[in-house]
């Protein structure tokens, strides 16, 4: 069972794979919730935009069922659109209450991108690839057109996805192993890596989670080849 302080969105706790199944799932621009099972393996659930309301419970008849938390009631919360905002409420569904970023929550509460849900021991992110109040900034795992990158900055990001050579099954290079290969300061290095986590729209999303997805997104956007590596 996840543990209840463990976030879905955990880089350390994520396959090679799953961050992929994310970054799809971030390209499609639709809001999607991300949670782990009883056997810890990730699960994603979109939103689809014509539904209206979607229901969270441990009973199999809900829309997203979580038949393996006993602390979560058989019909526990529901979440809402109204507008292009999606909503959480519990509004006495539950016996244990339901909890957003660790606050419980009583009424209607607005969901923004990177929320976490509480119900019962299982913790539920809520992702919205694009963001009608951030759109100045591009989302993770869009398309948008990269600025020129200069050859220090594809220096760097290589460097970020040489572990990947030999197996996806890897971890990023370390700031101090770039700034070894490449003759700079360690500062140096996370000045290019700061503009870089911008160019690619992933500044917004948690710290041990940013180098993983400018690594995975620079290879399949094909910015860095295998054959840089």
């Amino acid at each position: 069972m996840q543990q209840a302080d463990q976030s879905p969105l955990a880089a350390h706790a994520a396959t090679p794979a799953e961050l992929r199944e994310r970054i799809e799932a971030e390209r499609a621009g639709t809001p999607f919730l991300v949670l782990r099972d009883g056997a810890g393996a990730q699960r994603l659930f979109v939103l689809d935009p014509s539904s209206k309301r979607v229901t969270i419970g441990r009973s199999a008849g809900n829309d997203v069922a979580l038949g393996w938390d006993s602390e979560v009631s058989r019909l526990h919360a529901e979440l809402e659109r109204l507008g292009d905002e999606w909503t959480a409420g519990d509004d006495g569904l539950s016996r244990n209450g339901s909890f957003v970023n660790g606050q419980r929550i009583s009424g209607r509460h607005r969901l923004r991108d990177g929320d976490v849900l509480r119900v019962g021991r299982t913790q539920i992110a809520f992702r919205v690839p694009e963001s009608a109040d951030s759109s100045p900034t591009v989302a993770a795992g869009s398309r948008a057109e990269l600025p020129a990158l200069s050859a220090t900055q594809r220096a760097v990001l290589a460097a970020l996805c040489r572990p990947y050579k030999d197996t996806e099954l890897a971890t990023p290079a370390t700031n101090q192993q770039i700034a070894d290969e490449l003759y700079l300061s360690v500062d140096a290095v996370k000045a290019h890596l700061r503009t870089l986590f911008g160019f690619f729209g992933v500044q917004h999303l948690p710290q041990n989670q940013k180098r993983s997805y400018l690594a995975m997104r620079a290879l399949q956007d094909g910015v860095v080849s295998r054959r840089d590596l």
